[in-house]
């Protein structure tokens, strides 16, 4: 089968609920949590490299095909807004959002992006742009925050879960996987499969070297 088909997770996938407040997809590298979210967020109306439903920018077509098989069953409750956030293609975002030259805009951003870090725009966003009733995809948040970053944003994702918004997001981060009463995905050469947190690879290895780091480093470099 030709990408995204060839990879197990995507192939052997059918259904899937995404009935929870917060669903999280971990796995390695090239599992496909990326490719899912990208297609899930395209199918909801959001353009491939980020954005709200009104951003156009496209630097690249290097989104896959999956998006035109996907097909949103949603609640009778639509979302009110909604944002697609991937870090890898935040820049050219923010750079769209910096060109429109409109006050009104940048202000609603928290003032203008490209003047802060790439984590400090990220919790920017997450702090003024997104609001209640929300649909909110996030493709690998983690790859732009330090520690307090991610706790930040889980501080942010738990108050706009209260007022009715719904993120989904890939992660490689044992610190959001941890967010409560998530709903964790992993994908993996045996497909999609729910996972507890405590069973999540990136958990049991990050306890392992936290509980004795000399011993997991020392099998680590052993011949």
């Amino acid at each position: 089968d030709a990408y995204p088909f060839s990879i197990p997770a995507i192939r052997h996938l059918d259904e899937l609920r995404l009935n929870s407040a917060v669903t999280l997809f971990a796995g390695e590298n090239g599992s496909g949590k990326s490719t899912l979210v990208e297609a899930i967020a395209v199918a909801a109306g959001f353009n491939p490299e980020g954005g709200s439903r009104s951003v156009t920018v496209s630097t690249r077509a290097s989104h896959s095909v999956l998006h035109k098989y996907v097909r949103l069953v949603r609640s009778t409750r639509r979302p009110r807004t909604g944002f697609f956030l991937r870090a890898e293609s935040f820049f050219n975002v923010a750079t769209y959002i910096e060109e429109l030259k409109d006050p009104g805009i940048t202000h609603a951003y928290g003032g203008a992006l490209h003047e802060k870090s790439h984590g400090e725009s990220f919790i920017s966003l997450v702090t003024h742009r997104f609001g209640p009733n929300g649909l909110y995809v996030l493709d690998e948040p983690e790859a732009a925050l330090s520690l307090r970053g991610n706790l930040a944003l889980m501080r942010r994702m738990h108050d706009l879960a209260a007022q009715g918004s719904q993120f989904i997001i890939s992660t490689h981060s044992p610190i959001l996987l941890g967010y409560p009463d998530a709903k964790i995905f992993v994908l993996s050469e045996d497909g999609l499969v729910e996972t507890a947190y405590e069973r999540t690879e990136v958990v049991e290895l990050t306890r392992a070297f936290l509980a004795d780091r000399h011993e997991f480093l020392h099998h680590l470099f052993d011949d």
